[in-house]
């Protein structure tokens, strides 16, 4: 009986505190993950033919190839400041 009275004291103090007694989360730096969504929208389509003669007039295939091997443009936004890493003595 001594024994079932301990274990029963150990599994009450155990329990989580009461939604009453818990303070709600911080609300600051919160920011949605759907913040920016924008619902889809069906894009204007033109007939096969049509498409065919526009990649026809810009090089065909050639073309695509051509500019997929151009090396990317840098990226300004994420370039260092100069000396950004350097400590001055």
């Amino acid at each position: 009986m001594a024994l079932a009275t301990l274990m029963c004291t150990g599994l009450a103090s155990a329990q989580p505190a009461s939604p009453a007694t818990m303070s709600p989360p911080a609300a600051s730096g919160f920011r949605s993950a759907l913040e920016g969504y924008q619902p889809y929208t069906e894009e204007k389509t033109q007939a096969w033919k049509e498409a065919n003669d526009t990649v026809g007039r810009i090089g065909g295939w050639r073309a695509y190839a051509k500019e997929a091997q151009q090396p990317a443009a840098p990226d300004t936004a994420t370039k260092p400041a100069p000396n950004a890493g350097q400590v001055k003595p």
